[in-house]
């Protein structure tokens, strides 16, 4: 259970109420909802249940000031209570690749996964597999923006920083590759309301 006092909301009304928003409220988030958020963004779909995606949660005010200027200054780094860092490890999930085989198929299933991944990914470059683990963890990223709404929490996607910058206050190896920073809290204004295509601009259907 989580500490939110207001009812979830649904998937839709979580995506059709999401903005980005860069300015919160002063308060630190409840951590139980914190962890919930991440629970839920956790049961995003990978291939092969890689689940490439680590989250490395910073609220330590002194740590946001150096990830705001490794995002170029951008204020709603330290105006945000806390900002989850959403990367890819697929040399760690490669070295522990038996844990994500589904405990129902045995040992035959973790030997499965070692030789799915071996097969699939050993003669490949760090950078090549790292690119295919990004992937994965990209939609991870989209699902904890959808999970942070339906809390009632807001957030705002950054692709705007110097990921060298970021792995050295973090302390990530090297091989790590982001999907992004996420400010996420309350928001104290209300955004832009949503402005997209069509479906008929965007889909062809066969």
């Amino acid at each position: 259970m989580t500490a939110t006092t207001t009812k979830p909301l649904t998937a839709t009304e979580a995506i059709e109420t999401r903005r980005s928003i860069r300015k919160f409220v002063q308060e630190p988030i409840d951590q139980n909802d914190l962890r919930e958020v991440l629970r839920l963004a956790s049961l995003a779909p990978s291939a092969w249940n890689a689940q490439t995606w680590r989250f490395a949660v910073v609220q330590d005010p002194a740590i946001k000031e150096q990830l705001r200027e490794a995002a170029y200054g951008q204020a709603q780094v330290t105006n945000a209570p806390a900002v989850i860092v959403v990367y890819s490890d697929m040399e760690d999930t490669l070295s522990t690749v038996e844990e994500t085989a589904h405990p129902g198929m045995g040992e035959q299933g973790r030997t499965g996964q070692r030789a799915t991944f071996d097969g699939a990914f050993g003669a490949q470059d760090v950078a090549q597999r790292g690119q295919w683990g990004l992937t994965q963890a990209n939609i991870a990223f989209g699902f904890l923006m959808v999970a942070a709404r339906g809390l009632g929490y807001d957030t705002v996607p950054m692709l705007g920083f110097q990921p060298d910058k970021v792995k050295a206050i973090l302390g990530l190896p090297e091989h790590v590759q982001f999907a992004g920073l996420l400010p996420i809290g309350k928001r104290a204004e209300e955004g832009f309301p949503h402005h997209r295509h069509s479906v008929e601009r965007i889909a062809k259907f066969y």
